[in-house]
């Protein structure tokens, strides 16, 4: 099974448009500071947003937070605006594309903030498995 979820998410999808189903959506619309933070994202990393919505803390100045599963880092990028600079957002996902792809863009997003307080790693959310996660 992970080896489908890694040709899935690492090279049958090219933008969010390549997606197989509509299953994931959110009833409500996201807030003015959600919807200036997302227009901040660099483009390649919103088009390869494979997400089902995001649940934003309503104080998350400060925090630090993790996103199993974050893809090419947009809830990462997004979350880490909100956190701000005393903050920190990290991403973990078992994709080496998607992670590419977040990795690449991370000057843009600290150049954009004034501030970078992101980390991805490569590495497993299920549970126990033989390999270490490796910091992109």
């Amino acid at each position: 099974m992970l080896d489908v979820v890694r040709e899935y998410y690492g090279q049958v999808l090219s933008t969010s448009a390549d997606l197989r189903t509509n299953a994931c959506c959110t009833a409500e619309a996201p807030s003015t500071t959600v919807v200036a933070a997302l227009a901040r994202i660099h483009t390649e990393v919103n088009e390869r947003y494979y997400g089902c919505g995001l649940l934003v803390p309503e104080a998350a100045r400060g925090l630090r937070l993790l996103d199993l599963g974050c893809g090419a880092g947009r809830d990462v990028y997004l979350l880490s605006q909100l956190v701000g600079e005393s903050g920190e957002v990290v991403g973990v996902d078992v994709t080496a594309e998607q992670l590419a792809v977040a990795s690449k863009h991370r000057d843009f997003h600290g150049k954009a903030c004034g501030f970078s307080n992101t980390l991805f790693y490569q590495g497993f959310i299920e549970g126990e498995h033989r390999q270490s996660p490796g910091c992109i």
